[in-house]
């Protein structure tokens, strides 16, 4: 085992990809946590596709430059958001509806471009992922990410918990309180920019969403999760990336998610919250995580519970 991992950091390229990896958890983990809370899991693949537009034009314009890749994804994906925002607000047409006309719109005007540029297949690598090719520029990127989305959380984690257990409350104490679900979809949009010369603006949805989802079978406080969908997003980056150095024609981005999946299915099958916790005791394990949980988000900002 020992072997294998000295083998492994031995190269550049693997040590480089174990590096990217590691900071991109960091980054994805607390976006993925709350976008399964709020309920916006499929959300977070809509922005995947939202900012396929941009990141073509961006191509197209200035080649492999990483600034314009991320230039155009992060205008297409705020454009997108906001539009889908002002939709719901304005129409009868709820957010997640609005939202999936304009991320349709969006990939088939991503296409289209890119199709009527002429052959591009470098950037697929940019959809799917080239982890084992990131470039100095691609992790600073990461680290800017990473940076932005630890601060803007250490801000918005009250505001978020707050919003995502009571939005009657919420929006009755705040006089702004799109603030927050616009802080929050940017952080979305930027961590799916940051992770496309990693895994991929598809393959990264899978890195912040499997974590997630199988940390909630474990955990019933949003500490718990949180802390969780780091480890479980770490540890499918690392076993993946030996998987893909082991199997050499193995791809490292599906491989990534395919142990996110494998978590996934194991929190399942043995998490207290899933079947296994069905099989000791439903009611009394899903009450006891439901209290967890509401103890954690109804705690008022004065320090009262709700």
């Amino acid at each position: 085992m020992f072997e294998l991992l000295n083998e492994m950091w031995s190269f550049a390229f693997m040590r480089r990809a174990f590096v990217a990896t590691t900071v991109l958890s960091v980054s994805v983990a607390p976006v993925g946590a709350f976008l399964v809370l709020r309920r916006l899991a499929l959300a977070g693949e809509a922005m995947a596709h939202a900012i396929t537009p941009g990141v073509v034009i961006g191509f197209v314009t200035a080649g492999l430059s990483v600034t314009s890749l991320l230039v155009g994804g992060l205008i297409a994906g705020i454009g997108v958001a906001s539009l889908a925002a002002l939709l719901a607000a304005k129409t009868i047409l709820r957010r997640d509806a609005s939202l999936a006309s304009l991320y349709l719109i969006a990939l088939a005007a991503g296409i289209f471009i890119l199709s009527a540029a002429g052959s591009a297949v470098p950037l697929k690598s940019f959809l799917f992922g080239s982890i084992l090719g990131i470039d100095d520029a691609s992790l600073i990127l990461l680290g800017g990410v990473a940076t932005v989305t630890l601060v803007s959380f250490a801000v918005l984690l009250r505001p978020l918990i707050v919003s995502t257990c009571d939005p009657v409350f919420f929006e009755s104490q705040t006089r702004r309180p799109w603030l927050v679900e616009q802080g929050f979809m940017l952080l979305l949009v930027l961590n799916l920019l940051a992770a496309f010369k990693t895994l991929g603006t598809l393959m990264a949805v899978g890195l912040m969403i499997l974590p997630a989802t199988a940390a909630r079978y474990w955990a019933g406080t949003i500490t718990g999760q949180l802390a969780l969908g780091f480890v479980f997003a770490l540890l499918s980056c690392w076993i993946g990336l030996t998987l893909s150095y082991l199997l050499p024609e193995t791809p490292s981005g599906p491989a990534i998610v395919l142990v996110a999946g494998g978590v996934f299915l194991l929190s399942v099958l043995l998490g207290p919250l899933g079947f296994g916790g069905r099989l000791r005791g439903p009611s009394k394990t899903k009450a006891k995580a439901e209290t967890k949980t509401s103890a954690v988000a109804y705690t008022h900002p004065h320090g009262r519970t709700q």
